[in-house]
């Protein structure tokens, strides 16, 4: 894990997102106390989490109604 300066930060945006690119994390301080961390995106490739994640939508939805109305009826009642 590195730590820079924000001063230097604001300076190296380019060299810290290619740290960060690269797997590392960042911390950014301010007067020697940290003010931020640059992390990684976390990459969710486990296709049965987004299924189960799916499947609890689909659930949630049923029995849910639009009292009457159609979805278009609802936009033309959003638009002046």
């Amino acid at each position: 894990m590195r730590e820079i300066g924000a001063v230097e930060a604001k300076s190296k945006l380019g060299t810290l997102l290619d740290w960060v690119a690269g797997g590392e994390e960042v911390l950014i301080t301010r007067s020697g106390k940290v003010v931020a961390r640059l992390v990684p995106p976390q990459v969710h490739d486990d296709p049965t989490q987004a299924h189960r994640a799916v499947e609890g939508i689909l659930a949630a939805r049923q029995g849910v109604t639009l009292g009457g109305e159609t979805v278009k009826d609802l936009v033309n009642a959003g638009r002046p």
